[in-house]
């Protein structure tokens, strides 16, 4: 067993962690740290955190043992219909507003996680669309971590995620599972389909070629500083399309930020021109 993370080294893991993907640990994280990085050390057969941060840190590893470091430090949490007031707004007044465009709409969940979030809008636009036949639509859906984008891309969960679900959405896109897989749930392929998943790095540079309508990037933003926060909001604010809609977690704000947002709803916001 290695000996405990200290002071020194878990102040190179924050700097590092910080530097790649924004997220800012505060010194109460470090038990978190040391018992996340204590599996990596672990799997791989490193015996101190100095050798894993010297091994993680050898240009080989950044797309092998680098992606497992950073899949251990994120934090995902999720459900289907979560903070289900923005959906009620999706449906109610986004969704009509861009359908009167006529043309193809874009939707973006930024930090998916394991798919719940992405699923749910799949599961609404597809909805709005038996009504409006001509309603076009695409949906990308990212993450910094690989280990919940292959859980969200399998579409498969525990029956109680899907506890905020309407009833009649329940039956109609998902699939449960029977025997060896009773209390499980399978989103059905015809929504499956609707979803393209990536994996993406939120402090990169965005390279999508076309313009969004609509961004969802949800509790993400509680784990940056105000630095960090300010450069992602911008960055939102850039790519996307006049009138489009950007969607933070109601434990958020972007208040003491500056930007160009309208703010229409609780913590929904509106590119103006």
């Amino acid at each position: 067993m290695a000996a405990p993370l200290t002071d020194t080294e878990f102040k190179k893991f924050s700097e590092l962690i910080y530097a790649q993907v924004g997220i800012s640990l505060k010194s109460e994280k470090k038990e978190l740290l040391n018992a996340r990085l204590g599996k990596r050390l672990r799997h791989t057969g490193i015996t101190n955190f100095k050798d894993y941060y010297d091994f993680i840190n050898q240009p080989e590893q950044r797309e092998a043992e680098f992606i497992n470091f950073l899949d251990s430090v994120s934090t995902n949490f999720t459900s289907f219909f979560r903070e289900i007031s923005h959906f009620n707004y999706l449906r109610q007044s986004v969704l009509p507003e861009l359908a009167a465009k006529n043309r193809e709409a874009f939707f973006w969940s930024s930090a998916s996680s394991s798919g719940e979030e992405p699923y749910t809008i799949a599961m609404l636009l597809n909805d709005f669309r038996s009504n409006h036949p001509g309603f076009r639509y695409k949906i990308l859906a990212t993450d910094i971590s690989s280990k919940v984008l292959n859980m969200a891309q399998r579409g498969v969960y525990a029956l109680e995620q899907t506890a905020k679900t309407p009833p009649e959405y329940l039956k109609k896109y998902f699939q449960k599972g029977v025997g060896r897989s009773a209390g499980r749930v399978k989103i059905k392929n015809e929504l499956l389909r609707q979803v393209e998943f990536k994996r993406f790095n939120l402090m990169d540079n965005f390279p999508w070629h076309e313009e969004m309508d609509v961004i969802f990037c949800r509790n993400v933003m509680i784990y940056f500083d105000r630095q960090t926060q300010q450069r992602l909001v911008k960055k939102f604010y850039q790519c996307l399309k006049p009138g489009g809609y950007l969607f933070i977690g109601h434990s958020e704000s972007i208040s003491s930020l500056q930007h160009n947002f309208i703010q229409t709803e609780a913590t929904t916001y509106k590119k103006t021109n």
